[in-house]
């Protein structure tokens, strides 16, 4: 399995968080880390996401991306874990 961190930057909204998670799932992504912070102003909220799949993790974050309140998606972090029997 790929292990992936995202890095998200969105507009302060209740239902976003929901929204992530359920696009995470949809796209068969599996959530191993999950960090949120608001700013200051409660205006926009950074997210770090931490995933693990086997499918690309373009298809993820293509689509997050396509969400009217999210301003920025980057990948930061990408490897591959070994496999334990």
């Amino acid at each position: 399995m790929n292990q992936h961190t995202l890095a998200i930057q969105a507009a302060c909204r209740p239902e976003l968080l929901e929204r992530v998670l359920r696009i995470t799932r949809h796209r068969g992504f599996m959530v191993k880390h999950f960090n949120m912070t608001q700013s200051d102003d409660n205006q926009s909220i950074d997210i770090e996401v931490t995933v693990s799949s086997e499918r690309p993790i373009a298809n993820l974050s293509q689509q997050l991306d396509k969400l009217w309140d999210v301003t920025g998606v980057e990948v930061l972090q990408q490897q591959k874990q070994q496999a334990t029997a």
